[in-house]
C-alpha cells in the first residue's frame, strides 16, 4: 500500500498546481508509484495471483492514460514520460 508520504511526493512532482490531484499527469504518477511497490509485493509472493491481476490493471490504467495524454497534449506526455522515467 502506497504511503501518504510517497503519494505526496509523486502528486508534487508532475502536478500543475497546488491542488492539483486529478490531472493525468498525477494519476500516471501515483500509478507508477503503486506499481513499483506491488511489483515488489509479486516477486516475493509469487503464488498470489489477486496482486498479479491488481498489477495487470494498474499498467493497463496507466497505458490508458498515457495514450490519452499523448493525444491531448504531447508535450506534457513527453514531459512526464522523462520525469518518470517510462519506456515509450
Amino acid at each position: 500500500m502506497i504511503t501518504k508520504d510517497n503519494k505526496a511526493k509523486a502528486i508534487a512532482k508532475l502536478a500543475r498546481s497546488d491542488k492539483d490531484v486529478g490531472s493525468p499527469e498525477v494519476q500516471v504518477s501515483v500509478l507508477t508509484e503503486r506499481i513499483k511497490e506491488v511489483t515488489e509485493h509479486v516477486k516475493a509472493n509469487k503464488h498470489d495471483y489477486m496482486a498479479k491481476r491488481g498489477l495487470i490493471q494498474m499498467v493497463g490504467k496507466r497505458k490508458k492514460l498515457l495514450k490519452h495524454l499523448e493525444q491531448s497534449d504531447f508535450e506534457s506526455y513527453k514531459a512526464t514520460v522523462a520525469k518518470l522515467g517510462l519506456r515509450k
